[in-house]
């Protein structure tokens, strides 16, 4: 009875805990969502405008696109991949940095400082797509976990080649770096 007991108990846990996984696939796109409330933004000129987003744009480039809460916390998980990121100087005409933020996965009363971040993000890094999601559309379609980091690597069509929620280990960050001067090659 104590077996079937603790085996039930385990079968239930791993359930749910699969049940609050992403639904990003390995060698497939991502699924397709589209944020039309601020969304991308556009910088011309100093200026930041703001244009609808969708996940089937991501085409024609490698990418790492990173998905963050609007928390300071999570943005910095994964600073030493973006910093490994910058450092490696990959070719603007084969590869992009896709960051969407989640505003409304922020702590209560900071997000306006988190639009303020991002936008300042953008200006600082002008050649990275930024996206800004007020409505957790791309969290609630991909499926994510709130209050986290999602790491993914794109090819140039588009395909999922690595995914990842949470905080890299140097050793992941190592081979998505690998992964992306592969697929730069190519």
């Amino acid at each position: 009875m104590k077996k079937t007991t603790a085996l039930l108990g385990a079968i239930l846990l791993s359930t749910a805990v699969v049940s609050h996984a992403h639904n990003i696939q390995l060698n497939a796109d991502l699924p397709n969502v589209n944020v039309s409330q601020k969304g991308e933004l556009v910088l011309k000129n100093q200026d930041i405008s703001y244009q609808p987003w969708q996940a089937s744009q991501l085409k024609g480039k490698v990418r790492v696109l990173q998905h963050i809460a609007g928390r300071s916390a999570v943005k910095e998980k994964n600073l030493p991949l973006m910093d490994a990121i910058k450092k490696q100087k990959f070719n603007a005409a084969l590869y992009q940095t896709t960051n969407i933020v989640n505003a409304d996965d922020a702590i209560f009363g900071t997000g306006a400082f988190v639009r303020s971040s991002v936008k300042d993000a953008k200006q600082q890094n002008p050649h990275s797509q930024v996206v800004l999601d007020e409505k957790s559309a791309v969290k609630n379609a991909w499926q994510l976990k709130e209050k986290e980091s999602l790491i993914v690597v794109l090819d140039k069509n588009g395909k999922v080649k690595f995914v990842q929620e949470g905080k890299l280990s140097p050793t992941q960050i190592q081979q998505v770096i690998e992964l992306v001067k592969r697929l730069v090659e190519k």
